[in-house]
């Protein structure tokens, strides 16, 4: 039953727009996972190194990013790449944020392997990069799977700020109705379940996860 605040007719009808900025909302924090998940492995692996030359600057920036709110990083990204797609910027913000987090994760795993897997691996003088790929690596990366799969919902839920570069994701697509037909409670609301529904279940198989590796 429709109302002076509520009205089905426009529930439905911006359900089209709205699963065409989930499609970018999806792409995006696929993409973003992605460049967080390797980069953030890097930089958990650097951090580590012993030479302050390399890794100072490393860890001044992960705390500049940290410090600093995603929004403004977006907005300037995409004021100083203005050759690039809004998208593409957006993308890559949203990893290298996420990777400034997801190192913490990374380097947990890696010191949580225990420390006679360190001594096996020299006893057996196997080279230090196959050590990493073939004894580290393995057992580090399987503890943090939860963790990442917790930092991929926080990202989902972060990009609608993606429309204040001007990307048409699900928040900007609902913006933009509510902006041409003045309804807005149905559009924001319809996000709001979206979200809801994709995210729900996602955290249900990340608590999964982390009760099947504890």
């Amino acid at each position: 039953m429709d109302t002076e605040f509520w009205s089905w007719e426009h529930a439905i009808a911006v359900l089209p727009e709205l699963l065409r900025g989930l499609q970018i909302t999806i792409l995006a924090t696929v993409v973003g996972m992605v460049i967080a998940s390797i980069l953030g492995l890097v930089v958990a692996i650097v951090r580590r190194s012993r030479m302050r030359v390399v890794t100072f600057p490393v860890g001044f920036l992960v705390e500049f990013i940290r410090s600093t709110p995603l929004l403004v990083q977006l907005v300037f990204a995409n004021l100083l790449f203005t050759q690039f797609p809004s998208l593409a910027i957006g993308c890559v913000v949203l990893g290298v944020h996420y990777a400034t987090y997801m190192s913490e994760v990374y380097r947990a795993g890696i010191d949580a392997v225990p420390k006679g897997q360190w001594e096996a691996s020299i006893a057996l003088d196997l080279p230090r990069s196959r050590t990493w790929r073939a004894v580290v690596l393995p057992q580090a990366i399987r503890n943090t799977l939860p963790g990442l799969g917790n930092y991929a919902i926080s990202m989902f839920k972060e990009t609608p700020f993606l429309a204040f570069i001007y990307v048409v994701e699900m928040y900007a697509a609902a913006q933009a109705y509510g902006g041409s037909n003045f309804r807005y409670m149905e559009a924001i609301t319809m996000v709001g379940l979206l979200f809801l529904l994709v995210s729900y279940p996602t955290s249900l198989l990340v608590r999964r996860l982390e009760n099947r590796l504890a």
